[in-house]
């Protein structure tokens, strides 16, 4: 099947076509990228994208899949392109923030897809543009992108989406520390996550200061 199929077939509503069409591009020539960018982009513009980024551990997945439920409960379609670490063995996702979303896997309003990083510095994949404007094409109201969790490298992910969401953790590290490595001036919203945690106050504290 060439890409036009695919993304017919994708702009008609079908699940299938468009699980097949991030495979192609995850794995395609740049040759290919271009080609489905093309086809592509006419029919874009139409969904909000959210980054949520933040240091590993800090909850990023559990954060996500309780923002999908608040916006489907509001009638919205949501994607979650979920940026995983790569196998050292296949070089494929560990598949770790899907199983992390199965609170969703029967909701027909929701399509979780994991992308692997293979190594890619900045938190996202490099096919990640491209893959972000298919779930655009397919209609959803929401798209989000969660990055792999690297740490300061992840401000790619301000370049990308409408709106990035920095998460942080009480006890992962000082805010502060985290203001100078540059991770916190990309953020449009802050997210202090497990605040039942001690040092929770201090956290959004330094934040505001």
């Amino acid at each position: 099947m060439d890409s036009t199929e695919l993304v017919d077939r994708l702009l008609a509503g079908e699940r299938r076509a468009l699980a097949r069409l991030l495979t192609r591009l995850e794995n395609g020539t740049p040759q290919r990228l271009r080609e489905v960018v093309r086809l592509l982009h006419p029919h874009t513009g139409g969904a909000q994208l959210v980054g949520i980024t933040g240091s590993p551990g800090v909850g990023k997945s559990t954060l996500t899949s309780s923002l999908v439920s608040v916006w489907r409960d509001r009638g919205r379609t949501v994607a979650v392109l979920a940026i995983d670490p790569s196998s050292p063995f296949s070089g494929g996702a560990l598949l770790g923030d899907r199983v992390r979303m199965q609170d969703h896997v029967l909701d027909g309003g929701v399509f979780v897809r994991s992308m692997a990083s293979r190594g890619q510095l900045g938190g996202l994949s490099w096919a990640t543009p491209q893959a972000l404007l298919a779930l655009d094409a397919a209609g959803f109201d929401v798209v989000v992108v969660e990055t792999v969790g690297v740490g300061q490298a992840e401000v790619e992910i301000a370049s990308t989406a409408d709106t990035t969401v920095v998460t942080i953790a009480p006890g992962m590290g000082d805010a502060i520390q985290a203001a100078k490595a540059g991770i916190l001036e990309i953020a449009d919203v802050f997210c202090v996550n497990k605040a039942d945690r001690e040092g929770a106050d201090r956290t959004i504290r330094e934040l505001r200061e």
